[in-house]
């Protein structure tokens, strides 16, 4: 019995190792806490959605996909159209594949937005910078060195709430993608009247199939030497 127990401790300590999550943002040059660890209720209040555990979405059709089951959180982050939004990981153990930020506009309150219908859109993204597949030239390889990742809030974005998305695609097991994805809440002033037109918006879960190029990836066996993001092209503003 205290084998077994040491042993499913090891095994728990491993999980914990294998995965990550988004744990803190840097807004505009002010920082905020996230969750951390399996217990992530126990953490302080934070613009971000809880979500539930540091395990990855391992299908493009789960609804968790969509903030990692998170829903409302207690605050919000004020931030200037043209400003950075900094996410930053504690951990992360993986170094094959791509990262991909999101936006949704809320409808109004942040308690009443659930992310819901076709209306995200893409503010940044990057995958393969360098091939081979197998390498660790990957967005994903980037975080692994420096535990964050930088991103500019289009200037032109109308004022108002938005949700913003950090979605990492692990590639590490051949043609079975995991899929790390936390959201937090962002209240956009200034900006203009310029909202992406419907080429560049998708709903989430929704925005690929399981056979997507950029979803169903063997990076050791494939020949190819580029890689396809999987849905729409970035909006700029």
């Amino acid at each position: 019995m205290y084998l077994t127990l040491i042993s499913s401790v090891a095994l728990l300590a491993a999980n914990v190792r294998a995965h990550g999550s988004v744990t803190a943002y840097t807004i505009a040059g002010k920082d905020y806490p996230g969750y951390e660890g399996f217990s992530p209720s126990s953490g302080p209040p934070t613009i971000q959605r809880q979500w539930k555990d540091y395990n990855p979405v391992t299908s493009v059709s789960d609804p968790k996909l969509r903030c990692n089951g998170g829903t409302s959180a207690p605050l919000n982050a004020q931030v200037a159209a043209g400003s950075t939004v900094t996410a930053k990981w504690k951990q992360w153990t993986h170094q094959q594949g791509p990262v991909m930020v999101w936006m949704y506009k809320c409808a109004g309150a942040f308690t009443s937005c659930d992310g819901s219908g076709k209306s995200w859109f893409k503010i940044d993204q990057e995958g393969l910078n360098a091939p081979p597949l197998s390498s660790n030239n990957w967005a994903t390889g980037k975080i692994y060195k420096d535990k964050k990742w930088t991103s500019k809030i289009p200037a032109t974005l109308p004022a108002g709430n938005y949700l913003i998305r950090h979605e990492i695609i692990a590639l590490h097991q051949a043609n079975s993608p995991q899929f790390y994805a936390e959201c937090a809440q962002l209240a956009v002033t200034g900006g203009g009247s310029a909202m992406p037109s419907g080429q560049y918006m998708a709903s989430i879960p929704g925005y690929a199939t399981a056979n997507d190029p950029g979803i169903k990836v063997d990076v050791y066996s494939s020949k190819a030497t580029t890689y396809q993001l999987p849905g729409p092209a970035v909006w700029k503003g």
